[in-house]
């Protein structure tokens, strides 16, 4: 996390995300080895990327380390997806070149969707990093490697339709040994026109739906307790077994995966609108651990720049999904993505999104102002003219509304008991536990006798903001 990199110190977060440039590092003798050093950004899917690239790191004769100064290889897995995300990324690079300027021999590379959509720039140009892999291509890196190491630049970038990884199985860094990622899927077909994930992910391919379930085993049984099935569009997910007898969509896919013990809850993200169904939601509805939380992106609340945006859906449409999610799920929670100042948006349009946040009571958001991507349809068909001062005061607006909705859907809690899975100790004292409920709100709660991360607990929140839960322990320990 940002707070506990002592190397992103001057490096402003501008992503709503908690573990934008972590350190991913796991325990074990690294003696004789040469050392790996490598921070994330971005999405899930990027850091669980990023156990992948440990896993085939591993097997090539590198262990991990947290000291960037004692690394001889040096990677950054980026994402492209907003204009301040390569900004950060292109300031870690500066600060990787001073320690090669004093360590020549270190290696750096870009991983992920920036490396694929500025490969030249980065290394042609700019001369920032001696290797450039696309997220199709991490089995190359030990060829890429040894490349590198006698002096050639190396760069794989290649797109496919078949990877999925499906073989390797992640070394989970940093872990708390409680929660891990699992990828079911890569790449992206919607092509909406303000995405560049198509063009640095390709198109959509799902795993092998066994070995998704056979991951998620082995996970149980080493003690994890939550699992999130990751994908682009985790809900598009459709496996066909070789001799097409065998056809397994996401719903049939969560029901497997519930069905490995009962204490292992499941999670998913992110979801395309469109692929929610209704057999997705009775199977959430169906199996307790399958958690009731749904990040369901709407983007905008006006149906116009639905159009422009090509999300294949319209507001009705969306707020038919919204309804049907509380009527087969009572209790869900719903959380979105939201964009402001996208081209040509009006006022009137933009009260159309802070009125969607409203009606469909999100528990809590990420928003953005819209930047432009180079390459994308929007970029190439339409004109960026929203002011900027306009976007941010737009966003600030959308911002307060869903503070102010979160306040709500979080003080509705107090007097609720909630199944907590017990993570870890909270940010802000050793003295307290935090953990999740089904609806994916985070809980602190003062640690009782004999409960551990990994238990479940039923809390009774008595304190809520709209960031924040704070609640106690009712029962003893139940799992």
């Amino acid at each position: 996390m940002y707070d506990d990199n002592i190397t992103l110190l001057g490096v402003k977060k501008d992503i709503d995300e908690t573990k934008q440039g972590e350190v991913l590092y796991y325990d074990q003798p690294t003696d004789g080895l040469k050392k790996f050093y490598i921070e994330s950004y971005g999405c899930a899917m990027n850091f669980s990327d990023s156990e992948i690239v440990a896993s085939i790191l591993s097997g090539a004769g590198y262990g991990p380390t947290r000291d960037m100064e004692s690394a001889d290889l040096i990677l950054v897995n980026t994402c492209s997806i907003r204009e301040k995300a390569e900004e950060n990324i292109r300031q870690r690079l500066s600060i990787f070149n001073k320690l090669k300027r004093q360590k020549p021999e270190v290696l750096i590379g870009v991983l992920g969707c920036m490396a694929e959509r500025l490969k030249a720039k980065l290394l042609e140009q700019e001369k920032l990093v001696d290797i450039v892999v696309g997220p199709d291509a991490y089995r190359d890196l030990p060829n890429l490697l040894a490349k590198a190491d006698e002096g050639d630049k190396g760069i794989n970038v290649l797109l496919s339709r078949e990877e999925t990884y499906a073989d390797i199985s992640p070394l989970r860094l940093d872990s708390n040994g409680v929660i891990a990622y699992i990828s079911i899927m890569r790449g992206c077909d919607n092509m909406c026109s303000f995405c560049v994930v198509p063009y640095t992910r390709g198109r959509e391919r799902s795993r092998d739906a066994y070995s998704i379930v056979a991951e998620a085993n082995d996970l149980f049984d080493r003690g994890f307790r939550e699992v999130t099935l990751l994908g682009q569009n985790v809900d598009s997910y459709k496996w066909s077994s070789p001799d097409n007898t065998e056809h397994v969509n996401f719903a049939q896919l969560l029901e497997r995966v519930a069905l490995v013990h009962p204490d292992l809850r499941i999670r998913f993200s992110t979801s395309h609108p469109k692929d929610i169904t209704n057999d997705v939601l009775y199977t959430i509805a169906k199996y307790e651990n399958i958690c009731d939380y749904i990040h369901l992106p709407v983007q905008s609340g006006n149906s116009r720049i639905l159009s422009l945006m090509n999300r294949t859906y319209d507001r009705e449409w969306y707020m038919e999904r919204v309804k049907a999610i509380n009527e087969i799920i009572p209790d869900c929670a719903i959380s979105a993505d939201i964009i402001t100042g996208f081209c040509s948006e009006t006022e009137e349009e933009h009260q159309d999104t802070l009125s969607i946040i409203k009606w469909s009571r999100f528990s809590m958001s990420y928003m953005f102002y819209y930047s432009e991507r180079p390459g994308t349809p929007a970029a190439k068909k339409l004109k960026d003219d929203v002011p900027e001062e306009i976007k941010k005061r737009r966003l600030q607006e959308v911002v307060d509304v869903q503070r102010l909705v979160s306040l709500e859907h979080n003080l509705a809690d107090v007097g609720k008991v909630f199944k907590v899975l017990v993570e870890g100790d909270s940010k802000k004292s050793n003295q307290d536990f935090k953990g999740r409920n089904s609806q994916n709100k985070m809980i602190n709660f003062p640690k009782v006798d004999g409960v551990k991360p990994g238990d479940y607990v039923m809390v009774e929140v008595t304190v809520a903001n709209a960031g924040t839960l704070k609640g106690k322990v009712v029962n003893e320990l139940i799992g």
